[in-house]
């Protein structure tokens, strides 16, 4: 009975029976057995449930079909690496919608300030920025990371890059591909962290949703989240605002909601950026039932509805619009180029339907950008389909943690923190899996 990092192993008439995972027996003939661990994705969530693995004394192998792990987390980072926000956390997980009851529970598991300390102890002290973000002080994300990857090579965590996942032969082994060969082998347990829809030529292409839905797996389709939208301009609107900012401007998904400040861009397509990804998970499922959304803009967030209607009841004498609403209200640039776009004259001349305008700009969206250029995507493995460990009912032994689960969250921090937590709270569900 040869021992396998403590798993013993039983032959018997050609069966091989392996009781760390779930004591299911499998007819074997080729799968390597493996001792260790194996961690599919070499993304944030993967790397996480590493660490808190080889932390404990397990053998721990991740494998990627890319040729370096963290790709996704590098180009995010490209700009500024935004790893979480400092707001109360009772706010905080209020940023999250599906998992409800879970995302929680990562968050005790690490949640921002846990973060910000791990950070620390990769030598990459964190600051808060003036919007409350927190950011490493290098700004980028590739000295975290580097730091990263060698302490989980100093902690034995070995990686298998260029090595993409195929799924599961027959008996349940895993299967991969590397360099045109095929490598099956059968670890002790296994962590489905390969990331939603989104960037696939960065490793996320959401494969694994017909391999797991073909295990019985409860999936929900995937749909870009933290996305851009079309919109109809007109070809002389593109030609002049393509390109340009709004600052200091609040959105809503309806003209009496709430508004949230935020920033975005106008587009030759339409219109993206920090303050419409943050509402584009509800716009997204309005476009799919209703066949567009509206998005509402106040122009002027600092200033009352009652302030501006005031001053637009004065006369505007021969003074062309332009020139009156900068005057007015210092109402400038691309600001006036989306308020001229989308009102009609009988608005303009309305001191009344012109501040409703201006406080509530309404903009159709016609559907969300390919779900390939969202920041993130939506659905994955439903709640429903994992245990408490973070374990797949329907296929024993393999877990799942990171964005392939059916949760969202908007840019901003939220989504990378919670997506690292994750990888912590499966970590966790493994060890105790393989403890019983």
């Amino acid at each position: 009975m040869p021992a396998m990092g403590g798993a013993l192993f039983h032959t018997s008439a050609g069966r091989l029976c392996l009781p760390r995972f779930d004591d299911v027996c499998m007819f074997m003939t080729t799968p390597q057995l493996d001792p260790s661990i194996a961690i599919i994705g070499a993304g944030p969530a993967g790397l996480m449930a590493a660490e808190v693995l080889s932390a404990q004394g397990y053998p721990v192998v991740v494998y990627d079909g890319m040729p370096s792990g963290g790709r996704k987390f590098l180009l995010a980072g490209r700009g500024g690496l935004n790893l979480t926000h400092s707001e109360p956390l009772d706010t905080f997980v209020r940023r999250y919608s599906g998992f409800d009851h879970r995302v929680p529970q990562w968050l005790d598991a690490l949640g921002p300030e846990a973060l910000r300390t791990w950070a620390d102890g990769l030598g990459a002290a964190t600051f808060i920025g003036t919007s409350g973000r927190v950011f490493p002080h290098e700004m980028k994300a590739a000295p975290l990371l580097r730091a990263w990857l060698a302490r989980l090579r100093a902690n034995g965590v070995a990686f298998r890059m260029r090595h993409r996942w195929q799924g599961f032969d027959a008996n349940g082994a895993l299967q991969f591909e590397t360099a045109g060969d095929a490598l099956t082998l059968m670890p002790r347990a296994c962590l489905l962290a390969l990331g939603g829809g989104s960037w696939a030529r960065l490793g996320s292409d959401g494969a694994w949703v017909k391999v797991l839905a073909a295990k019985g797996v409860e999936v929900a389709a995937l749909a870009p989240a933290n996305s851009g939208f079309d919109v109809a301009w007109s070809a002389l609107f593109v030609d002049k605002w393509a390109g340009q900012p709004l600052k200091n401007i609040a959105l809503s998904t309806t003209a009496d909601g709430v508004f949230r400040p935020g920033e975005c861009m106008l587009t030759a397509t339409g219109i993206e950026g920090g303050g419409v990804y943050a509402l584009s998970g509800s716009l997204v499922k309005t476009c799919t039932v209703q066949g567009h959304a509206t998005m509402y803009i106040d122009l002027l967030p600092d200033w009352p509805r009652a302030k501006v209607l005031a001053a637009l009841s004065v006369s505007r004498g021969a003074k062309s619009w332009s020139s009156f609403l900068q005057s007015r209200l210092r109402l400038t640039g691309a600001k006036w180029g989306l308020l001229r776009e989308r009102v009609t004259p009988d608005v303009m001349a309305s001191p009344l339907a012109l501040t409703n305008a201006i406080k509530a700009l309404p903009i159709v969206l016609l559907r969300a950008r390919p779900m390939d250029e969202a920041i993130s995507t939506s659905g994955g493995v439903m709640h429903e389909a994992l245990d408490h460990n973070m374990m797949l009912r329907a296929i024993p032994g393999v877990f799942c943690a990171g964005e392939m689960l059916d949760w969202d969250a908007p840019t901003g921090g939220y989504l990378l923190t919670a997506v690292m937590a994750s990888g912590v709270a499966a970590g966790h569900g493994i060890a105790r899996y393989l403890a019983q």
